[in-house]
């Protein structure tokens, strides 16, 4: 066969691949796929079609090897793209970023490669760097809302608090019923009599069909009209949308019950239960831990104000590492089986394992770093033994505004860390535990952990500020009073109010729906747990 010939198979083999596999027909794409690595295995395509057939099979550890092959051929931003989200997908976060920036640095200018690698950099939590292949995305299709959406989110969590709206309206200009929008919208900024947008929110509702879509537009309605000052209403949708989807993903109090259990039998049985060393010493983190919407976000900007701290976001490095030493088979990353099994893993290497996750998300331009993921008051136990120089800070908020601030905030839907959060009396059941564990801790690791309380701190700032500098080892810095001037991104629900000065605005919010919190108020009283305010 000539060369024209040659080409011209080749060309058959890789549009026959390409198109079964748009059409989802995997078999035929696999075929022609090999068919192309056979007749041409010194070029890249036919890997890389191979891989994305193996991937959209779920075969990911078949896929990665493939497009790596590719990449060795020559590589192309396409190829470095897709390889970047498979890597992320894995937990591979430092081959994944390096695949994601030099695919970058090729200036693709296709709208998928550059939509896929803000997403990857998203999940690094570099959000900033994430805002220029949104924007070439959005550039290149503009009729494509997902990718829009994205730069919008982006632009939001780096504080363009306008740029994002601006996104946003876009988005529902085009599809009135965007939920994911909407909701977004909602929490961008506080609402006010003349800028909500309860009218469109009830349209939006009315119209909804998917479970999704409701819950998030519920939650933006709630959102607003707390803004507005109708709580009444406020909390009608919440109940309404915290039920269905509490119903939807089947949760039952006694999962959570059954990790602290396992965590409390883990520890409390003693050093004999544990494997022994002294752990790494590096003294690089600050962990920031607690229930979530109890001022995390907030001390995590106080303390990357200083000079000497960045902050690496909300990491799943000690959770991973944990997971990865435990060496257990399910595929949750805790379960009583991995708490169980943890204790055998020696603490050096431990320290070794999550800082070597930890390093894929900083710059190291600073010293030291915080690691701000809340659940991390479950790995306590594990960081005061695998990082004996790493320092830990609990935030304390009055219980039933943790309760209330909980109930209303949609975290991430199908996340099992936040399962709880979908009814009242489960919250309270969970800050029970999470009192009692923390109680443990405290015991075992006398003044290891800085037990902060959000509201003393917000009575006194500068006070507060200096004995939280103090605990983590830093000198005093004016720049720490003066966080919600800080420009790093914000990734949470907190992202409006921390570029604000501190206040008291989120103090006693639970007060003004005390009729329906009397019931977890009661139960939490019966238990121990004092109420004040």
């Amino acid at each position: 066969m000539d060369q024209h010939g040659r080409a011209g198979l080749r060309v058959n083999h890789e549009s026959q691949a390409k198109a079964a596999l748009q059409r989802g027909d995997l078999p035929t794409a696999i075929a022609a796929a090999k068919a192309l690595v056979a007749a041409h295995p010194a070029q890249a395509t036919g890997y890389f079609l191979l891989g994305m057939a193996a991937a959209e099979a779920g075969h990911i550890a078949k896929a990665i090897p493939l497009i790596e092959a590719a990449v060795a051929r020559g590589p192309e931003a396409e190829h470095l793209a897709q390889l970047a989200r498979l890597l992320i997908t894995t937990r591979r976060d430092g081959p994944a970023g390096d695949a994601a920036r030099a695919a970058m640095a090729l200036a693709p200018q296709d709208a998928l490669t550059l939509d896929t690698i803000g997403c990857v950099l998203v999940r690094l939590g570099d959000h900033k760097a994430a805002i220029a292949p949104f924007t070439g995305a959005v550039a290149a299709r503009p009729d494509n809302l997902e990718f829009r959406y994205n730069l919008a989110a982006a632009l939001g969590f780096v504080g363009q608090v306008d740029a994002a709206r601006t996104q946003y309206e876009a988005i529902l200009a085009k599809q009135p019923g965007h939920a994911r929008a909407h909701y977004a919208l909602a929490i961008l900024a506080r609402q006010t009599a003349r800028t909500h947008h309860v009218p469109r929110l009830e349209r939006a509702l009315a119209h909804a069909t998917r479970p999704d879509d409701a819950l998030r537009i519920r939650y933006a309605l709630a959102k607003e009209l707390e803004d507005i000052g109708k709580g009444d209403a406020a909390f009608a949708h919440l109940s309404t949308a915290n039920a269905a989807h509490k119903s939807r993903i089947g949760y039952d109090f006694a999962q959570d019950a059954a990790l602290f259990d396992a965590i409390e039998a883990l520890f409390a049985g003693g050093a004999a239960a544990l494997a022994g060393s002294a752990g790494h010493d590096d003294p690089a983190p600050i962990f920031v831990l607690g229930m979530p919407r109890t001022g995390t976000t907030l001390v995590d900007r106080i303390l990357s104000s200083h000079p000497e701290v960045e902050a690496a976001g909300e990491l799943q490095a000690m959770p991973l590492a944990v997971k990865q030493l435990a060496g257990t088979p399910s595929r949750l990353v805790i379960d009583p089986e991995t708490i169980a099994a943890s204790g055998a893993i020696d603490p050096t290497l431990l320290g070794e394992a999550y800082l070597a996750r930890a390093d894929h998300h900083r710059t190291k331009n600073r010293p030291r770093f915080t690691d701000k993921l809340p659940a991390n008051f479950l790995y306590v136990g594990h960081i005061a033994r695998a990082l004996p120089q790493a320092r830990i800070v609990c935030l304390r908020r009055n219980p039933m505004d943790v309760i209330w601030s909980n109930y209303k905030n949609l975290f991430a839907s199908q996340s099992a860390y936040y399962a709880y959060s979908y009814d009242l009396m489960d919250i309270a059941r969970y800050f029970v535990r999470f009192d009692r564990l923390m109680a443990l801790w405290d015991r075992l690791w006398p003044g290891r952990v800085l037990q902060l309380s959000y509201e003393t701190l917000v009575a006194e700032q500068e006070p507060q500020t200096r004995r939280l500098l103090e605990h983590c080892g830093l000198v005093w810095d004016e720049a720490c009073l003066s966080f919600h001037e800080n420009k790093a991104a914000v990734a949470t629900p907190s992202a409006a109010q921390v570029r604000r000065p501190l206040n008291a605005d989120a103090v006693g919010k639970w007060r003004a729906y005390e009729p329906a919190l009397a019931p977890a108020r009661a139960w939490l009283e019966s238990q121990g747990i004092r109420i004040d305010g």
